[in-house]
């Protein structure tokens, strides 16, 4: 979504801050959706665990990451509770600087990294990846996961991107995604949910990232497991409807069954896309 109005653009992301601040959203992510790892997952079986799912889309994006390592700097747009930074940092030894729009999310994201000794590596930063706190070319990797489609301005999140990394540097990021030749109109359920009134594409990706100096190192479509994950969240929370009325609104859980139905089904009309898109900065 490429917003005329820059006042737009930030109420999309005053919206974003709103919802994920609120408890009824905190405890939704925290105990159903995974509460490491609050993204889509790549699930090998049907009773997978979602948590393990998820902890696997972080493993493949890392290990696609030439030359990632103990001198390597990384940022995570829209971090949430910062999972895949201590993932990165714990395997690889790498400084992350996480920067995220919820504050409640962010909290636990540095509680956690202090219990794991992990305070010293990762850096965790209240912003908008629209307006990044950082200098031109600072990063090597700029890695975000299912975020971006939250902003206003999708065209200056990749320029900020490109502006902060280093010649060579590399983005590596997933997001829901509508298909390229999605018909019009039909994904305004979907959009309710989020409170958008669009979707990026694998198109507008490749094309933004192109007019701003990032050039494809791959484009992984994995649709299938967009499909999976939100039935697979769905049928978590139906299992445990009772608990999770009792941690978050009844009214909440209610509209977050039924917006999941409605990624399955667009997803099932082939209107969605997702998947791990890997660009390098020329």
């Amino acid at each position: 979504m490429t917003t005329d109005a820059g006042t737009t653009a930030a109420a999309v992301a005053e919206v974003a801050e709103r919802y994920y601040d609120s408890e009824d959203a905190d405890q939704f992510y925290l105990n159903i959706w995974g509460g490491e790892d609050i993204h889509i997952g790549l699930y090998q079986g049907e009773g997978d665990e979602i948590a393990q799912a998820s902890r696997r889309t972080v493993e493949k994006m890392a290990h696609q990451i030439e030359g990632l390592g103990a001198d390597s700097r990384a940022l995570d747009i829209g971090s949430g509770y910062g999972g895949s930074a201590r993932y990165l940092a714990r395997t690889f030894g790498c400084e992350v600087v996480c920067l995220n729009i919820s504050e409640t999310e962010n909290a636990r994201n540095r509680k956690r990294n202090e219990e794991q000794g992990l305070s010293g590596k990762i850096e965790v930063r209240h912003g908008s990846f629209e307006d990044i706190p950082a200098a031109d070319a600072t990063f090597d990797v700029v890695w975000s996961q299912d975020a971006i489609l939250h902003s206003g301005n999708r065209d200056k999140v990749v320029q900020e991107v490109a502006r902060v990394l280093k010649p060579g540097g590399q983005f590596i990021f997933t997001d829901p995604m509508q298909a390229d030749d999605c018909p019009d109109g039909v994904l305004q359920p979907v959009y309710d949910r989020i409170h958008l009134s669009s979707l990026g594409s694998i198109g507008f990706y490749r094309e933004a990232a192109g007019r701003n100096g990032l050039e494809v190192v791959s484009i992984e479509p994995l649709t299938d497991q967009l499909r999976n994950h939100y039935h697979r969240v769905r049928e978590e929370l139906l299992a445990r409807y009772d608990e999770m009325t009792g941690k978050s609104s009844r009214d909440y859980v209610d509209r977050m069954l039924t917006g999941l139905q409605n990624w399955v089904d667009a997803a099932d009309k082939g209107y969605l896309a997702w998947g791990i898109l890997h660009f390098r900065k020329i």
